[in-house]
Parts: C-alpha cells; structure tokens; sequence
C-alpha cells in the first residue's frame, strides 16, 4: 500500500512527505561503515533523526552530534541549526529524493545521505551532481531497515551513501557485516 502523503505548506514550499516507509531506521550495522570517515573534530548534523536514531547513539561516541527532526518542527527545507556544523549524515525520506539533495547541496557542505541505487536511473542525480562530483559508498548486500519496529527483511532494493565532498575517493566497496 502507498503511505499517505502528508503535504505541509508554509510559505508555498511543498515540504517532504510523510509516507509510511518514509521513517525507516537504520540498523547499527549499516550506520557503522560511515564512521571510519568521518574527520575528528566535525560536528556532524543529522537532519532527520531524533535522539533515538542509530546515527545519533554511534557518531556521538566519536564526534559533536546535532540532530532535528521534523517531528519535532524542525523541517529540513526551513530549519538550520544555529549552531555551527561541518558535515551532514543521515537516512532521509526516499520520497523527494532531488528536493533533499537539492538543499544539502545548497549549504556546500559535506554530507553522506542514505538512498536507494535505483535512483541512479533517474536524471535528477545526473543533472544535480553535474558540475559536482558524486561519490558513492556501496555495499556488497542490501541494507534492512526497521518500520513501525518491525526490521523489513524483503528489501527489494540496494542502498549507498550518496556523498559530496566527504570520501577519500568517489566509489568505495564494503562489506556490510550483519551481526544484529
């Protein structure tokens, strides 16, 4: 069944739905491929966690951790922290994909988003990342994630870190080890 989509408006910005498979977690295992990356010292946002999140909990054991959520008002489309961050990490809504690369590439800062590669099919990541070098973490499996506490173990997709200006080069390989 396709989510509800929930449509907020403010100021005539249609912002990111809210479907039922638009809040998926990401599991420990995936969230810890990403930390060996991240430089010392960085404070890190998480644009789409709460304090729960898996990407909160783990980088936070390494780095300053900022999180918001548009749970709690903080829309992705309107809200920057006042706080000063250096990169930005997280699994966003799959819904809307170009409209959330669009603002994270705004800020011309790092960033490492969860997505799935089927959107590679499309031209919005060709036309975005045109003049911007695209760098892709990937994995040798498909990731889970957890729905309404429930893990999704019929993923029909595989996903990466879409990056800009966070890897050391633009395609790296890795083993997700599956311990949980």
């Amino acid at each position: 069944m396709v989510g509800l989509i929930i449509k907020k408006i403010m100021s005539n910005k249609i912002l990111y739905s809210r479907g039922n498979n638009d809040e998926c977690r990401t599991l420990i295992y995936a969230v810890k491929p990403i930390l060996k990356y991240i430089p010392a010292k960085k404070i890190i946002w998480c644009p789409f966690d709460t304090e729960k999140s898996n990407f909160v909990k783990l980088i936070r054991n390494q780095n300053k951790v900022i999180y918001s959520h548009i749970s709690k008002g903080k829309d992705f489309y309107n809200y920057q922290p006042e706080k000063q961050w250096d990169i930005i990490i997280s699994n966003p809504p799959f819904t809307n994909k170009r409209k959330i690369f669009e603002r994270a590439l705004s800020f011309n800062k790092p960033f490492a988003l969860i997505m799935s590669n089927t959107w590679l099919n499309d031209s919005a990541p060709k036309i975005l990342f045109m003049n911007k070098e695209l760098q892709l973490l990937m994995f040798d499996k498909r990731m889970r994630f957890e729905n309404n506490g429930k893990i999704l173990n019929k993923i029909t997709f595989s996903s990466s870190y879409f990056c800009y200006n966070f890897l050391p080069k633009q395609i790296i390989m890795e083993k997700l080890i599956i311990n949980e």
